[in-house]
C-alpha cells in the first residue's frame, strides 16, 4: 500500500472531501459521501461497496489503516495531519479513518412490500437511527419525503450504523402521492389517531408513516394514509422521540408477521 501524505487545505482532494463533508448538494452531484470509521467502512466493504478513497490520520494506526486498505487495493489512500483530519471529521473525536465513498443502490427483496414512509425527519442522527430500525426489521423499502435531511450526510450515516448500504431509498418523494399509489395498508403514527395500533392485522403490504420530531404527520400525509393510529402509552408523557414511535411499531409488525 502507497500512501500519499497531503499537508494543505489548498490541496484540490482536500477541498473535494471537505465538500462531501459539508454539502448536501455536493453529494448528491456526485452521488458520493464520506463514510467516518473503521464500522461503517468495515459494513460498506461488505455489502459490496469499493470506496473512491481512504483517508487516516496521522495518529492513526498504520497497521490497521492498511488492514482496511487490503480490502479495496484500487483505493488512494491518504494520510492527513490530525488538524486537518478533524475538519473533515462528522463528530468533535474523530475515529482517525474516512472513505470518499459512492452512494450504493441495493435491490429490492422479492417479498412482501414493508415501507417505512418517513415525512419531514430533520435531525441527521434520528433519520440515520429510523433507517437503521427498517433495515433491521427487514423492511423492503424506505420513503424519505423531500423535506428530510440527507440520508447520505456523514452524521446520518453515522445514526444509520450501514443501513443506507442495505435498505433501498426513495428519496425527494411526495408523501401523499406516493402514499395514494400504494395497494397495501398504510398506518399513519399518530398521537389524535383514532385506532390502537397494537389492535390492528398487521399482516399483507404494509407501510407505517412517521413524522417530523416537532410537528408529526401533516394532515395531507394523515388523510392519504389508510389509518391514522395511535401507540397507547401507560405513562404520564405526552409522546415518544420520533425514533422511538418507528421503532415500537416497526417492531410490532415484526412480531405479527413472524405468525
Amino acid at each position: 500500500m502507497t500512501e500519499t501524505a497531503l499537508s494543505s487545505r489548498d490541496n484540490p482532494v482536500f477541498k473535494r472531501l471537505k465538500k462531501l463533508a459539508e454539502s448536501a448538494r455536493a453529494r448528491r452531484e456526485a452521488r458520493m459521501t464520506l463514510l467516518d470509521g473503521e464500522h461503517l467502512l468495515t459494513a460498506y466493504l461488505d455489502a459490496g461497496g469499493a470506496p473512491h478513497t481512504l483517508v487516516r490520520a496521522a495518529s492513526f494506526d498504520p497497521g490497521r489503516f492498511a488492514a482496511l486498505a487490503a480490502r479495496c487495493p484500487r483505493a488512494k489512500a491518504i494520510v492527513l495531519p490530525d488538524a486537518l483530519f478533524a475538519e473533515l471529521a462528522p463528530v468533535a473525536t474523530p475515529t482517525g479513518v474516512l472513505a470518499e465513498a459512492a452512494w450504493l443502490a441495493p435491490t429490492a427483496r422479492d417479498a412482501t412490500p414493508f415501507v417505512i414512509v418517513l415525512e419531514d425527519i430533520q435531525d441527521p442522527g434520528n433519520l440515520g437511527a429510523m433507517l437503521r430500525t427498517g433495515a433491521a426489521a427487514g423492511a423492503t423499502l424506505a420513503v424519505l419525503s423531500k423535506g428530510c435531511h440527507d440520508p447520505w450526510s456523514p452524521k446520518a450515516l453515522r445514526g444509520g450504523q450501514g443501513a443506507q448500504f442495505v435498505l433501498p431509498l426513495q428519496t425527494g418523494t411526495d408523501p401523499v402521492a406516493w402514499l395514494g399509489g400504494f395497494a397495501g395498508q398504510s398506518i399513519a403514527l399518530a398521537l389524535g389517531g383514532d385506532c390502537d395500533f397494537y389492535a390492528l392485522d398487521l399482516a399483507g403490504p404494509l407501510a407505517i408513516v412517521a413524522g417530523n420530531e416537532g410537528a408529526g404527520l401533516s394532515d395531507a400525509v394523515c388523510s392519504a394514509a389508510t389509518r391514522r393510529a395511535h401507540i397507547p402509552m401507560a405513562g404520564r408523557i405526552e409522546s415518544l422521540n420520533a425514533s422511538a414511535a418507528l421503532a415500537v411499531a416497526v417492531f410490532e409488525a415484526v412480531r405479527q408477521r413472524r405468525r
